[in-house]
């Protein structure tokens, strides 16, 4: 009775409901809490320290951020309270709309830098993206199949892929990428390697329509991980397989502003509870490159079956 009394108390104060609410569609820092609330650091750390003393929230760090999540499996009272605060919290739809501008904004920062680079990849350094590592990669792909290339840039490797599979989708979500890559498939003659403009959380492909869907090197962007190996899950067929190539943990803090990672890598059992969480089964992974130079960049490779 003692715990449900906290529980309850913890639960009255309107801010710690509001960041109850956001926190259970999002993992945000700090930063971005005050963003949407528009409130002060130090009543948004102090309110977030009462949650994860009651268990309803959670944080891991990346880097200097510091994330937090809430536990989705609440019950009883508390389950009822957050479904009538989404409802009667006079602030619920202002917060909602404001914390969809954030996570846009986490998404504008990455097209931005990618709108930079478009037309200048195979020129210049990009971290774990080594042709070792892509060699793994390709190793399984058995024509003639249909590929969904999430996060393509401009397209190397999707123009590599057509040349024997039946088909391959290439989605970005950067305009100037999906501009330069089509015309490089047009000067080239793929006329299987169509170039599709979108959000690898939401692709713009048909449900059951791919065999294999390929993430290189774009989760570490991805605001969302879980959200587009779902998405990817959703578009395969029965049966198909998903690869992923990323880097492993490191702790380079200076990849968020030089290459606009979102992530600093992940850790395999991390990737293995993300799949599991989306669908997947028969998950395999190994580190199949390590970078000489610093910060010494590993890349995962990561297979997956629907």
């Amino acid at each position: 009775m003692a715990s449900t009394i906290n529980s309850l108390r913890v639960l009255s104060d309107p801010t710690r409901l509001r960041l109850l609410l956001l926190l259970l569609e999002e993992e945000l820092t700090v930063a971005e809490l005050q963003e949407i609330l528009g409130m002060a650091q130090s009543r948004i750390s102090a309110s977030l320290g009462q949650l994860k003393r009651e268990g309803f929230a959670s944080d891991r760090r990346v880097g200097k951020n510091i994330f937090y999540s809430a536990k989705a499996d609440t019950g009883g009272a508390v389950a009822a309270i957050v479904d009538s605060a989404r409802e009667d919290l006079s602030e619920a739809t202002r917060d909602r709309a404001a914390l969809v501008l954030t996570m846009r904004k986490r998404k504008d920062r990455a097209a931005e830098y990618f709108n930079r680079l478009a037309g200048r990849f195979g020129r210049m350094y990009v971290p774990g993206r080594s042709w070792q590592a892509l060699a793994h990669a390709m190793l399984g792909l058995l024509p003639p199949m249909v590929i969904a290339d999430m996060g393509a840039g401009e397209g190397t490797l999707a123009q590599l892929m057509a040349r024997t599979a039946k088909k391959v989708i290439a989605v970005d979500h950067s305009e100037k990428m999906v501009e330069f890559g089509s015309a490089l498939a047009r000067e080239h003659g793929f006329k299987n390697l169509e170039y599709r403009l979108g959000d690898v959380e939401k692709p713009p492909i048909e449900a059951r329509t791919a065999d294999l869907v390929l993430f290189s090197q774009v989760l570490h962007h991805v605001p969302n991980p879980v959200r587009a190996l779902t998405a990817a899950h959703r578009i395969l067929k029965p049966g198909g397989r998903v690869v992923i190539l990323d880097l492993a943990s490191h702790s380079y803090e200076q990849a968020r502003e030089l290459y606009a990672h979102v992530w600093l890598g992940f850790a395999e059992i991390e990737l293995h509870q993300m799949l599991k969480k989306a669908g997947f089964t028969k998950i395999q992974s190994s580190i199949v490159a390590k970078e000489t130079d610093t910060p010494h960049f590993q890349t995962l490779l990561v297979t997956a079956a629907k």
